[in-house]
This record gives C-alpha cells, structure tokens and sequence, in this order.
C-alpha cells in the first residue's frame, strides 16, 4: 500500500489542479463571450425601446395637440374682434392646416450661444465686405467713397412699381371677395347651383386673368422696369392669385355646406377677416388666426435692421463674388474648361445667396409682418439644414407655399382621382412649382432661361424619388447640401453668363425662336 506523500499521488493531484486550472480559465472565457453577446443583445433591445417609446411619445403628444386645439381657438379672437366656435369647419383638423401659437426655429435657435455665435460670424464676413469694398474703392479711385449704383439701379422705377401694385391689391381685396359674396347670396335659391357656379367661375376667372394675369406683365414690359422691381411686381402677382384662390377655395365649401335658415341671410366671412388675411404672413385663408397678445416694437427695429442688412450683405456678395468674374470685360471665349471653373467659383456665391435669401424673406420678412399683425404662427419653415433626404428638404424649406401646394394642389388631386393617382399627384405639384419659378427669373431677368426649370422638374423630381424619408443616415445630409452647392453655383453661372450676354448681343428681333433662345450659346 502506497503513502499518501508517494510520488504517483502527487502527480495525480498535480494532473487533477492543473486541468481545474484549465478547465476555470475555459468557463471565464465563455462567461466573457456570453457577457459580450449579452451586452450587444442588451444595446439592441436599448435602441428598440427607445425608438418605441420615442414614437409612442410623439403620437402621445400628437393626440394630445389634436384634442386640445379647439379649446385653444376658441380663446382667439379674429381679425374682427369676434369669436369663433370650435367646431367650426375651418379649424378641424381633417378639413386642413391648423393654426397654433408658435416661433420660429431660428429664434428659439438664436437663445443658445453657440447657434448665436453663428450669426455673429456673418455679421463679421459682412463687415470684412464693407471694409474689403472700402479699400478696393481707395486705391482705385482715391477716396473713400461706398457707391450703392447697381442696388440703386435694381430698385428703379418704385413710382411705377407702387401704382402697379395699389391696383392689384385693390382688385384682389374687392372683386374676389364681392363675387363670392354675391354668388353665395344667390346659390341656396338659385334654380340652377350648377349653372350659377359655372358662369361665376368662369366670369371670374376672365376677369383674374385680365387683372392678375395680363397687367402685370405688361406693366414690367412696358416700363422695362430694372431686375429687383419687376421681382416685386411679379412675385405681388403670384402672391394674389394665391390668396384670391385659397380665399374662394376655403369659402365655397363653407357656403355650400351651410344653408341658411329661414329669413336669415346666408354666413359668409366678413371683409375685414379677408383683409388681414391678405397681409398676414399665410396663404391658407382662416376666418380667424390664433393672436398675440401685443406688439414687440423691439423685434420689430430689430428684424427691420436684418432685412437691410442681407440687403446689403447681397449687394456686396455680387459686386465683390459675381461681377468681377462675369463682367463682359474679364469674359474668355467659351470652353468646357472656362466653364467648369466659372461653375465652381460660382459656388460660393450662390449658396451665400440662397441662405440670405431664405434668412430675409422666410425668416425676417415673414416675421416682421406677422409681429406687426401680432400673428401667431410663425412655422414659415422647419429645420430643413438637417434634412438628410430631399423630400423632406422640399416640405421644410417653405413651408407657407408647400401647404398651398399640398392642401390645394396634391390633396385636391388626390380627391379628384379618388386617391388613385398618388405619383401623378406629386409630379404634378412638382410641374406647377417648377413653372411658377421658372416664370418668376424669366420675367424678373427679362430674358427666358430654363436652368431653374430643369433642376427642379428634372433633377428635383429623381432626387425627389431616390433621396427619400428612408435615408437617414448623416451621409444623405452630406450628399444634400453637396447637391445645394453645386446647383447653386450652376445657376449663379449660368444667369450671370446669360445676363451679360444679352447686354453685349442684343435681339434684332422678336420672333419666338429668338425670344426663347439664350443668348449666351451665341454671343462671343
């Protein structure tokens, strides 16, 4: 019999401990293999709920926005001092776009520091303008002297321009409104509603196009009025054809749904209600529009001082950016070389335009107008900079005229077709938009160059379709604002180019191939 303290014991206890050994280091692997998968699982399971309860919330919040939004309007008084009734059609949600009291981005973006300190950069690259203009001045001509000749040109001719417009507003407050009201005192006792619509439809549709139509461009024809005015006349125009029709639009329904009682003369919207609606910042028509309480004049020198100063902060971007590359002085002949260049140094300038352009108009201007009106609303745009698909680009950039669009042209199109024809819906708000913009640079230059056409009802629509709300990742925000850039920059260009052109090779004649012709293709 072997000792306990033998040698072949020892060994065998030795063997035993060592594959314990093993055997624990081989668990504590698996342990951190299962612990590692657990934590993957486990960060999954964390992005899921999250998104879950993230949606649950907005749907939450929704619901809760939804059912509290009558007792909100009911508290609003309109335009005339009255009240109105929650269940009144032009509140329900399923009728349309309801009004509530709320900012803009940017002011709410503006109290954080850092998105401050953004806009204090701007003011500073202004500055430099002014300065840069100022020295360039001194050394060529001696003195120090800032000429404002070409903005002064640009907005020539007011005189003209104010006339024009006194008589479009005056007909679009008073024919509209008095058509509809005498159209709607005759339609519940008129023996034929069919024939009585028709007539004034089509009576004031004549009428439209005459008046809204025809007198402003002859107005911008037969004066030859300068760039920046004819813009006003003409985007004047368009904004009254918006509001006449959203007005009819709004009202025939609410005419027709509600007959009146015995003895009693039909509802219709009162003049003043319809006048507010003509100025305040919304192409939607409301009896009525959720009210501040007063007037912030601070705000309003404030913002009056931002339009001015993208005024001029525009004027410097041309003169010192656009001018200098296109003027017919520096021109070279015409390669694919030249071309290129002019394209991407045209860059620059062109996306500098499109952020003062949206920053004065959708942000200064709509606000200036809604703080004097003490208008509540002011989501004349969402934050469309963070859009990583350009669909959800084309619905947040502007949204004033994208709700037009959507409740009057692809809504109303949808109806009609009875939600059959969903694609041709959207490709043909796509088709009006793109028209409307291209007639507004063609009348505004004076000349016809459908590069604005072609981007939007071409490139627009397949961005449209391919760059959609299923791209979410950051990447897709890239390839947007790379897209921006470059069809910025390709429009600076080729409306410069074309500017010029037609200053330096004027038409002989008038004939329709050379009045859709650019000029640039053939003048060297």
């Amino acid at each position: 019999m072997r000792s306990v303290g033998s040698p072949s014991v020892v060994t065998r206890r030795n063997v035993k401990a060592h594959s314990n050994q093993i055997s624990g280091v081989n668990d504590n692997s698996v342990q951190e293999e299962d612990l590692k998968l657990w934590q993957k699982h486990a960060q999954e399971l964390k992005v899921k709920v999250l998104e879950q309860v993230q949606d649950q919330l907005s749907d939450l919040l929704d619901k809760a926005l939804i059912e509290n939004v009558p007792p909100f309007y009911q508290k609003q008084p309109a335009a005339n001092g009255t009240t109105t009734h929650p269940s009144s059609r032009s509140q329900r949600m399923d009728d349309g776009k309801v009004f509530m009291a709320r900012p803009s981005v940017l002011d709410e973006l503006f109290e954080i520091s850092h998105i401050r300190t953004i806009y204090h950069m701007f003011i500073a690259v202004l500055l430099i303008f002014f300065l840069s203009t100022l020295t360039v001045d001194y050394i060529d001509q001696g003195r120090l002297v800032l000429e404002f000749d070409l903005l002064f040109y640009a907005f020539g001719n007011l005189g003209t321009v104010t006339w024009a417009w006194i008589v479009m507003f005056a007909y679009t407050l008073l024919v509209p409104y008095y058509a509809m009201r005498l159209w709607g005192s005759l339609y519940h006792t008129f023996p034929s509603k069919l024939g009585l619509s028709l007539s004034t439809g089509l009576l004031l549709s004549a009428v439209q196009i005459c008046v809204l139509g025809q007198f402003p461009v002859h107005v911008v024809v037969q004066y030859q009025l300068p760039p920046a005015s004819r813009f006003i006349v003409i985007l004047e125009q368009i904004r009254f054809v918006m509001k006449s029709y959203s007005f009819i639009r709004e009202t025939a329904p609410l005419v027709m749904n509600n007959p009146p009682k015995e003895g009693e003369n039909p509802r219709f919207p009162t003049l003043s209600s319809y006048l507010y609606f003509l100025f305040c910042p919304t192409l939607i028509y409301r009896e009525s529009y959720p009210r501040n309480s007063h007037i912030r004049w601070n705000y309003v020198f404030v913002t009056v001082g931002m339009i001015f100063g993208c005024l001029f902060y525009g004027y410097f971007v041309l003169v010192r950016l656009c001018v200098p590359v296109f003027r017919p002085e520096t021109n070279q002949p015409f390669t694919k070389r030249s071309m290129v260049l002019a394209v991407f140094n045209s860059i620059l300038p062109g996306i500098m335009l499109l952020l003062l352009c949206f920053f004065a108009f959708l942000h200064c201007w709509l606000n200036l107008f809604a703080e004097l009106l003490q208008f509540a609303d002011r989501m004349f745009y969402k934050d469309w900079w963070n859009s990583t698909s350009f669909t959800n680009y084309y619905r947040t950039w502007n949204v004033v005229v994208h709700d037009w669009l959507f409740y009057y042209g692809y809504r109303d199109f949808l109806w009609l077709s009875k939600r059959k024809f969903r694609t041709a819906a959207m490709l043909s708000v796509f088709i009006v938009s793109a028209i409307v913009h291209e007639y507004a640079l063609s009348m505004g230059f004076g000349f016809f160059y459908p590069v604005m056409f072609c981007l939007f009802a071409v490139f627009g629509v397949v961005f449209n379709f391919t760059l959609n709300d299923k791209r979410q990742s950051p990447v897709f925000n890239v390839i947007m604002w790379a897209c921006l850039f470059v069809g910025q920059g390709v429009q600076v260009c080729l409306y410069c180019q074309e500017w010029y052109a037609q200053a330096r090779c004027p038409r002989t004649g008038n004939s329709f191939l050379e009045l859709v012709t650019p000029r640039s293709w053939s003048c060297n």
